[in-house]
């Protein structure tokens, strides 16, 4: 069924024709658009830490020293995404997920538009790369908030025996970012370098604005989820959602908080390590990287509704395991075919480590997080673990990556970091309850 979204039932004055307000597919699109557009900020300034900010930033450091500083104030944000998981959490329990939804999308959108007019080190001194971190972390804790109400709407409102199918919406705006943030800034990449480093790295920074008004204009006829209408309509709310889920939940808390180690570890060094390692350790052109990651983003999302999919019919704990394993399996051979310094090599290789190892364990991410809670407490939990694990594993990931590099002169010692993050994860996720037939409705 669908309603014009001017109908009082969407919540919204425009005539367009949406699903209705409280459809699994307008939650899903929902859940989709916004996370799309959080993930395209969220990755684009990863891969400007990686390849612009260090010269116009922390020239002065030096080389390797710029580019670990720079790596840094793009895992500072992690630091913070925890702390968005918990106050977003707490009033997306109290007071509802939509609201929620929309004040981190226009947290996000603002700090990256800003990003793109922010003078250089040059023009205006340490004030420039003292704004930089600050804007980042308003980033960081945007992005907290944002996953666990997305993943929440999406799943909540799901039929039963299709979570996955429609939880995975909401995941696929992780390649679906950056897809988006790769393409644009690779098709700048293509400018000369006085020109790239003067203006074009900008211009995709300021897009955000126009992707923003479509974000709002997609969440704003959002209805809660029936979930949460049942706990606004009974007063079964928690009070302190943070104090209740400790005190009733900390196995799965725990677990989750460590489950992704792995495909976080590989996830970073695919998407944002490897813009290091092909362009400084290889010498290879910038636009190799960039495009290899756009290609294995673009496999990445055909591959994830398959998993999810998968998972729905026999589980989620067998599918996320597989990917634990085959990460662990590819961490020496993903080098060695980035080592061979050909350009198709390259791209086979993200797009293998993207499209079948990360995919099968990003599908995942909202169901597994969000059945492991009730309904209470659940974006509380699903956005503090998922985000805890996050600021753990994937934060230091790409700077810890350049510093072994650096100190060993070898890949080797990554590829035995990114298997050590894989065991965790294995171990964590048969550790979980299988809950892909679970009623969580309670």
């Amino acid at each position: 069924m669908t309603t014009p979204v001017g109908d009082p039932r969407s919540g919204s004055a425009s005539t367009a024709v949406l699903p209705a307000a409280n459809s699994p597919l307008r939650a899903a699109l929902a859940g989709f658009v916004g996370t799309t557009l959080e993930w395209y900020d969220y990755f684009l300034y990863g891969s400007v830490a990686a390849l612009v900010f260090p010269k116009l930033y922390f020239a002065d450091l030096g080389p390797t020293v710029g580019t670990l500083v720079s790596l840094a104030t793009f895992s500072v944000a992690f630091v913070l995404r925890p702390v968005g998981g918990i106050i977003f959490g707490h009033y997306g329990d109290r007071l509802g997920r939509k609201r929620m939804l929309i004040i981190t999308l226009a947290m996000m959108g603002g700090a990256t538009f800003l990003i793109g007019l922010l003078p250089t080190r040059d023009q205006i001194g340490v004030l420039a790369p003292a704004l930089l971190i600050v804007l980042r972390m308003v980033q960081g804790i945007a992005l907290g908030g944002e996953w666990g109400g997305a993943a929440l709407v999406t799943v909540e409102n799901a039929p039963a025996h299709q979570r996955g199918r429609y939880g995975v919406s909401m995941q696929l705006g992780a390649p679906g970012g950056q897809l988006l943030s790769s393409g644009l800034l690779g098709l700048f990449a293509l400018l000369p370098d006085e020109q790239f480093f003067s203006w074009g790295w900008r211009v995709p920074f300021l897009l955000s604005a126009v992707l923003l008004l479509v974000g709002v204009y997609v969440r704003f006829g959002l209805a809660e989820t029936p979930n949460f209408q049942r706990l606004q309509d009974t007063g079964a709310r928690s009070r302190v959602p943070l104090v209740e889920l400790f005190r009733t939940a900390a196995r799965p808390t725990t677990l989750l908080t460590f489950v992704q180690s792995g495909p976080n570890i590989a996830y970073y060094l695919f998407t944002v390590y490897s813009a290091v390692y092909i362009t400084e350790k290889l010498g290879l052109p910038r636009s190799w990287a960039l495009i290899g990651v756009l290609i294995a983003a673009s496999v990445e999302i055909l591959t994830m509704p398959l998993f999810a999919i998968l998972s729905d019919r026999i589980g989620r704990r067998p599918v996320y395991a597989f990917s634990t394993v085959f990460l662990a399996a590819y961490a020496f051979p993903f080098f060695w075919l980035a080592d061979t310094r050909q350009q198709l090599w390259i791209w086979v290789a993200l797009a293998i480590g993207l499209g079948i190892g990360h995919s099968a364990a990003c599908a995942l991410h909202g169901p597994l997080y969000a059945e492991q809670f009730p309904t209470r407490i659940r974006y509380t939990g699903a956005g503090f673990a998922y985000q805890a694990c996050s600021t753990i594993s994937a934060a230091p990931a790409a700077v810890v990556a350049t510093a072994l590099i650096n100190a060993t002169g070898s890949s080797a010692a990554v590829s035995l970091y990114v298997i050590g993050g894989c065991l965790v994860s294995l171990v964590c996720v048969l550790l979980l309850r299988e809950t892909y037939r679970s009623d969580i409705s309670g």
